[in-house]
């Protein structure tokens, strides 16, 4: 157990009368007054002071701890005495997430978040600091849903530091801070005539990636990791294994975006395309490192190469070959809407229109969860208010009958 100790005081017994009385130590009137000693969970002494004429807070501290000590919920004052920064970059290097995600996420955190709270402890972290946070990011002109981004950032960080049993409470959870909201938006699908017009102003080494993207539901990093083995014409199928991605600045071979491999059906279409495509533009054997630069180096037979025979790179080609292409085509760019993303909008447009499922839909697109699908595409979805309608007739029979008694 703890005790309360009385720096300025200690007891003495007088031999005499063997009475008790107190008398001052040689601290009287030095520092703070009163000292909570106790033992923690691990077996070590710790202490706290407390100044002059605060007894009552010194003792009620003690029982606090004790409280929490027997609880099992005490936690190490010194615990948090840790920068932000420190941490958020320990916790960065521990997660499982794939090169790519770490290092844009370490990017985000540096560029926004260090500046403001990167110096502070985790423990003298207030939700007004979040708030403040929040509203500089705001101020800075950041869109809603890169703001949500960072603060989920933050959130996570102040989780893991619960979880580690150095903060009690997460400043992003409380009720004061309002995660950045964003605008409800739903996606308008190209019409089909703008694929074809981007097709057709597209330069012809990288025109295959209309119907990769508009008849395959790749996205970007997947068409232009798009390899020969990976197309069976037998089988009229497309087997997504593996993207073309940035890591530090250097392309890298990686699994598609969170890992989920897939089968897609071929179309005709798109398999002739794809024949033509490797006839004028023969298939490259390119080799890049697996998920990281230092990583084990993979070949592929790639299907999109660039002219220099290297494997297609992301800011080139939105650069020099996407955005003249829009341009060509005389599509009023809006940005956020008419990315290489726009084409994977089609094609799930497409299909829903067919009357595909949602969930056939969420395994062709590479998404984990149908939910997400359904909630991206619901209103593009056929009404089957005419096929309610046409369901009921068809069980009640002559709608020109005299009514029926029903039974409520």
């Amino acid at each position: 157990m703890g005790h309360v100790q009385d720096r300025w005081y200690r007891k003495v017994v007088d031999p005499e009368t063997k009475k008790v009385r107190r008398e001052r130590t040689d601290l009287y009137g030095k520092g703070d007054r009163y000292r909570v000693r106790y033992v923690d969970h691990s077996g070590r002494e710790r202490a706290k002071s407390f100044p002059d004429r605060q007894k009552k807070q010194a003792d009620d501290y003690l029982s606090e701890v004790e409280n929490e000590l027997r609880r099992g919920t005490y936690i190490d004052p010194a615990a948090g005495k840790v920068t932000f920064e420190e941490y958020a970059r320990r916790w960065l290097r521990s997660q499982s997430f794939d090169e790519s995600t770490r290092e844009i996420t370490e990017v985000r955190l540096r560029l926004h978040v260090f500046p403001a709270l990167g110096a502070r402890n985790l423990d003298a972290i207030r939700p007004t600091d979040v708030r403040e946070l929040l509203r500089a990011l705001q101020e800075k002109g950041l869109a809603a849903s890169y703001r949500q981004v960072i603060f989920i950032h933050v959130q996570t960080v102040f989780n893991a530091a619960i979880d580690d049993e150095r903060i009690r409470k997460n400043p992003c959870n409380a009720s004061s801070v309002q995660k950045p909201q964003i605008p409800a938006r739903k996606v308008v699908p190209w019409p089909a005539e703008r694929v074809h017009a981007v097709r057709e102003a597209m330069n012809p080494r990288y025109r295959i990636t209309i119907p990769l993207g508009a008849g395959l539901g790749l996205r970007q990093g997947e068409a232009f990791g798009l390899a020969v083995d990976d197309v069976d014409f037998d089988d009229d199928t497309v087997h997504v294994v593996r993207q073309v991605k940035i890591v530090g600045g250097k392309p890298c071979f990686g699994p598609p975006k969170g890992g989920k491999t897939r089968d897609v059906p071929l179309p005709a279409s798109v398999g002739a395309a794809i024949r033509a495509h490797m006839a004028a533009h023969p298939p490259v054997t390119i080799t890049l490192p697996w998920q990281k630069p230092d990583g084990e180096p993979t070949t592929a037979r790639l299907i999109v190469t660039s002219r220099d025979r290297t494997a297609a790179w992301r800011p080139v080609f939105n650069q020099w070959t996407w955005l003249p292409a829009l341009k060509k085509a005389k599509v009023d760019r809006q940005l956020q809407v008419d990315g290489f993303h726009a084409l994977r909008h089609f094609y799930a447009s497409t299909l829903l229109d067919a009357g595909e499922t949602i969930t056939a839909l969420a395994e062709y697109l590479g998404h984990a969860d149908p939910g997400f699908t359904l909630k991206v595409y619901t209103h593009l979805m056929p009404s089957s208010k005419q096929r309610t309608r046409t369901a009921v007739d068809a069980v009640f029979g002559d709608t020109d009958s005299p009514d029926q008694p029903v039974a409520a």
